[in-house]
């Protein structure tokens, strides 16, 4: 408990140290995140059955070499392509947001070391200090929010390219 306690505090001094900005970088990587968790639930819980109940479907037809049975396996395979990529541009958008964000608060960061010398002149150092900690730690905040989105949205495109081409090969048409 106590570590818990201690974890929590300094994460409240990240964010203190980093700015108003940091509140929205963490916004945006608890979004992403819970859209990539969500993806890989579906790919390990919900395809797998939607594929069984595809490929049952396919072995029920009688006619798997018409024109006509080629272009119903293509909608089944369209739809689960579909299913496969739902918000997947959205993870990526997500990823996209998170440096802006952090470029952002470099922005609001280096405002803040200019109104400091504005008013207080440049002889308090201590005080250009910490807004110019303002203005790196968000930046670096939301690269680090990025990096860690990358990695792991590649990994899950792969396994959705993986699975419909699995799929594909499943639905064999003669």
């Amino acid at each position: 408990m106590l570590y818990l306690m201690e974890l929590w505090e300094s994460i409240r001094d990240f964010l203190s140290t980093g700015g108003d900005v940091l509140y929205f970088v963490m916004g945006a990587l608890f979004l992403m995140w819970v859209l990539m968790i969500e993806r890989f639930w579906f790919l390990t819980t919900a395809y797998p059955k939607m594929k069984k109940e595809i490929i049952a479907k396919w072995e029920a037809r009688q006619d798997t070499t018409s024109w006509y049975a080629h272009k119903i396996r293509e909608a089944w395979i369209s739809e689960a392509s579909d299913k496969l990529n739902a918000r997947m541009l959205l993870v990526k958008t997500t990823i996209a947001m998170c440096p802006l964000i952090g470029l952002l608060g470099t922005v609001t960061g280096m405002i803040a070391v200019f109104e400091t010398m504005a008013t207080q002149g440049t002889g308090n150092p201590r005080l250009m200090a910490d807004g110019i900690s303002m203005a790196t730690i968000p930046t670096m905040a939301g690269m680090v929010a990025a990096l860690s989105g990358m990695f792991f949205s590649t990994r899950l495109e792969s396994r959705v390219k993986r699975a419909r081409d699995k799929l594909i090969d499943s639905l064999p048409h003669h």
